[in-house]
């Protein structure tokens, strides 16, 4: 029977205790570690059993045991010390960013995204790019950045795992509700909801909007499930990464433009906009049409200053990750703002068109984002150099290594992931504020001054708590799954918590294998059960819910761990979230990792065991590939990539377990006097001192302010200058630039130098530049020159303006350029030319480019 109203009761907070409410829903909790002392205090029980949500605690307690805190001096002491450590830091003008910046008045940046993973308690993500996230938005508070983030609050969030006798993987998708979760419904001045519309093909959509506090940073959330919308529309926010590709346009719209939308309803006018993977392009879509509307712009005017405000982090290394819709989705949803743009469908469609005009291509949403940004970056080193690859055809002409995709190498928040035993000697060893100055090297030098055996106690006592806490989880799946008593009691004795523990932790994706060691059982099993010297191996993950591949491969690690021989050594641990990723990066030994290079776009599962002290063992991929040193951990391979992915899995397996037999076990087995493996904690200190510094979000967001966000603000307030003078300017450049340019070539190229140039000799280049019509000013010609390699490349060129000499010939101009002759070996050079306008946010932005051909070049010996 249905009810007809429907009503919540909560337990009424003494006065005493209203200030757990100030807690609760200040996401700051979730990386406190004496909030989260304080809530545990409250009911310990409760606290594990509502998930970990002080909401949902603090509106299940009894209303005797209120009371009861409530005469607690003692406990109102901790409140009280609790609430002045967050009053204090909200309050703090002492942030990195107002020391560097000054006490900014607005927000500079919007962050985007699809997801967001804060805390186990407000499930609105998936996996990696929901953590970045969510670990961005932490650091951004940390260093007093003016940052607000925007999602979508779902329903149902992402699946909770569970899996059958057999280990396949079923899904669950229990329902959210937002009322006893740490986040709270937008109300306007006069009480009634902030709602926002959106036009979906013409069917109108109202936003309810939330907000999430993390610490100094908003994160505003929309909401489609709300009475007046038709059911098909609610449930466009009602499961994250649900239905089909239609689903998926419509939450990228919401997202985009409903997200834009919502700032505006807030009163907030951001400068920056950061779109974190392209499920948030349209965003750039609508701040189009708003210049439009609002400064009378045209298309291409408004293009220029979109662009030159918005930042794009891709995560993807494979074009089949990205999302593309039909020609015809793109015209169902989007013919309205095509009209105010002034744009034919085509034209519209070009926008996220790799070769525009082909007119069977779909729309991509990565090369939108490309389009409206002036900072394009992958989230390691590796991975923006295969995205430079992957998308050359827009940057026809242009060198792969100088196509404007940077690297801002992905971090993790340390004090999220760090156990609170490590916090206390980071705390004690490190110095106050530590946290905030994650990314100065300085801090973690002083690490050294931690004594080993405190060190290794501290990270004996989390291995076996792991241990306690799979105990309880591998017995607690068992009887779910309808297991007998003595498989029950056999699991409550599993693993060792004195042996050596391997974490394998991620979603179960072909590429990243998961399977990889378990390809020769035999030689596993003498590795696993080395009399004296265990090791026991801890897996973790989900599959998509579609992925049957990934649901294959948690099958076969279940039924390998049900094998007599590896039942005590071999684990899966059911619905991997944060609080199971807590225990085992806070708790194992060594973090594995074997995705097949080049796949795996960064990966930071392995830095938050990096910050616990665990050691990481790794295919040189992602950030493994610019972090790996020796003596911080281990390599699988070279960084060799192969054709055969079948002989590729055979070698490195065979590598991985070399690795583990010959170095890895040794050398934690071989003990001191005090028992304390020395040579192991050697590595541990030299990966804590080099690596801590580099891979946390606090160092990641510094990068994003200095090298992104402020340089970007700093170019739309150039180009917003004097009513939009510049980006009409330049706007109405490039369109000339753009038709004249098939006109623009190398006519001659002479170059004056001997057969055998001398170290400290010269070249002399000149290059004749027929400009058609074009101005010299719009062009300038560079000398591209570097070593030869094998005859043919050209190694490491370096790229040397040529000057406007003065002489003409019509339309052809004459350019020089001497070039000093600083090493020896073979070398070459040509001439090519690139569009030059002093507002142009970097060389190739028009992707317009003119090489010499060899046939229009001239050389003869220079004078003796």
């Amino acid at each position: 029977m249905r009810p007809v109203k429907t009503f919540l009761v909560r337990p009424a907070l003494p006065e005493r205790l209203k200030t757990l409410e100030e807690l609760a829903y200040n996401l700051r909790w979730s990386w406190d570690h004496e909030t989260i002392n304080l809530f545990r205090r409250l009911d310990r029980q409760l606290w594990e059993g509502s998930g970990h949500n002080p909401v949902l605690m603090l509106g299940s307690m009894a209303q005797e045991r209120l009371q009861e805190l409530a005469q607690d001096d003692a406990f109102f002491a901790h409140l009280d010390a609790v609430v002045a450590g967050l009053r204090d830091y909200m309050a703090s003008p002492r942030t990195w960013y107002q020391k560097q910046y000054g006490t900014p008045s607005r927000p500079l940046v919007a962050y985007f995204s699809l997801e967001f993973g804060l805390t186990e308690s407000l499930p609105i993500y998936s996996g990696g790019l929901g953590i970045l996230a969510g670990d961005h938005l932490k650091s951004a508070s940390e260093l007093g950045v003016p940052l607000i983030g925007v999602g979508l609050l779902y329903q149902k969030g992402y699946f909770r795992q569970y899996l059958t006798s057999d280990g396949w993987q079923q899904e669950r998708h229990p329902s959210n509700d937002f009322s006893v979760m740490p986040l709270r419904p937008v109300y306007a001045d006069d009480g009634t909801p902030v709602r926002v519309r959106v036009e979906l093909a013409g069917r109108p959509l109202l936003l309810r909007l939330w907000n999430a506090q993390v610490g100094r940073v908003t994160l505003v959330l929309l909401d489609a499930n709300i009475p007046g919308n038709p059911p098909d529309l609610q449930d466009i926010t009602g499961q994250l990464y649900g239905g089909d590709s239609d689903m998926r346009i419509r939450q990228e719209i919401v997202l985009g433009v409903g997200g834009i939308r919502a700032l505006h309803a807030l009163g907030l006018r951001p400068r920056v906009f950061h779109m974190n993977e392209g499920h948030c392009a349209f965003l750039g879509i609508e701040r189009i049409r708003q210049l439009i509307l609002e400064e009378r712009v045209s298309f291409r005017e408004a293009l220029e200053i979109v662009a030159a405000s918005g930042i794009f982090t891709t995560h993807t290394p494979v074009p089949a990750g990205i999302d593309v819709f039909s020609p015809d989705q793109i015209e169902h949803y989007f013919a309205s703002f095509r009209e105010t743009f002034g744009l034919s469908r085509e034209e519209f469609l070009d926008l996220g068109r790799a070769q525009p005009g082909r007119s069977d291509e779909f729309f991509n949403m990565a090369v939108l984002a490309i389009r409206t940004a002036s900072m394009v970056n992958g989230v390691s080193r590796l991975h923006a150099r295969i995205s430079r690859a992957m998308w050359r055809n827009l940057w026809p002409g242009v060198p792969t290594d100088e196509i404007p995709i940077a690297h801002v190498t992905n971090g993790v928040h340390p004090q999220s992931w760090i156990s609170n035993e490590m916090r206390h000697i980071y705390d004690s060893y490190l110095g106050p504020g530590w946290a905030e100055l994650a990314g100065d090297t300085r801090v973690w030098r002083r690490s050294a001054q931690v004594p080993t055996d405190e060190l290794w106690r501290t990270h004996e006592r989390r291995r076996e708590r792991l241990v306690r806490f799979t105990r309880r989880r591998l017995a607690l799946q068992l009887r779910l799954r309808g297991a007998s008593v003595p498989e029950v009691a056999e699991a409550e004795q599993t693993l060792d918590p004195k042996a050596l523990t391997i974490g394998f932790g991620r979603r179960f994706a072909t590429y990243k294998r998961a399977t990889l060691m378990l390809r020769d059982p035999v030689r596993l099993e003498r590795i696993l059960n080395a009399p004296g010297r265990p090791v026991q191996i801890l897996f973790a993950g989900k599959a998509h819910p579609a992925d049957e591949p990934g649901k294959e491969l948690i099958r076969q690690v279940v039924q390998i761990a049900r094998r007599p021989e590896f039942r005590r050594r071999i684990v899966f641990l059911e619905n991997y979230d944060q609080s199971v990723a807590r225990y085992l990066v806070q708790g194992v030994d060594v973090w594995l990792n074997t995705p097949r290079r080049p796949l795996e776009a960064s990966g930071t599962s392995g830095m938050k065991a990096l910050f616990n002290g665990a050691l990481n063992i790794s295919i040189l991929d992602g950030w493994w590939d610019e972090a790996y040193t020796p003596g911080t951990g281990w390599a699988i391979g070279q960084g060799e990539e192969y054709e055969d992915d079948e002989y590729r899995d055979r070698v490195e397996a065979g590598a991985l377990l070399d690795l583990l037999e010959n170095e890895v076990v040794p050398l934690f087995y071989q003990r001191g006097p005090d028992n304390v493996p020395p040579g192991w904690m050697a590595l541990m200190r030299t990966a804590i001192t080099t690596l801590c510094p580099v891979f946390n979000t606090n160092r990641m967001v510094h990068e994003y302010v200095v090298n992104g966000y402020l340089r970007a603000d700093e170019r739309r307030a150039r180009l917003e200058e004097d009513n939009f003078r510049r980006a009409r300017e330049l706007a109405r450049w490039k369109e000339r630039v753009r038709k004249g340019w098939r006109d623009v070539q190398v006519a001659r190229v002479e170059i004056a130098l001997a057969d055998h140039t001398r170290v400290g000799g010269e070249v002399d280049v000149r290059a004749w530049v027929r400009t058609g019509t074009l101005a010299a000013a719009d062009v300038v010609p560079q000398v591209y020159l570097g070593k030869l390699h094998e005859g043919r490349d050209l190694v490491e060129p370096e790229i040397v303006p040529m000057e406007n000499q003065g002489a003409t010939e019509g339309d052809v101009v004459l350019f020089r350029a001497v070039i000093p002759c600083r090493t020896s070996g073979t070398h070459g050079l040509t001439v090519r030319v690139v569009p030059h306008h002093v507002d142009l946010g970097q060389p190739h932005e028009t992707g317009l480019i003119t090489w010499a051909s060899s046939s229009g070049a001239d050389t003869s010996a220079a004078d003796a």
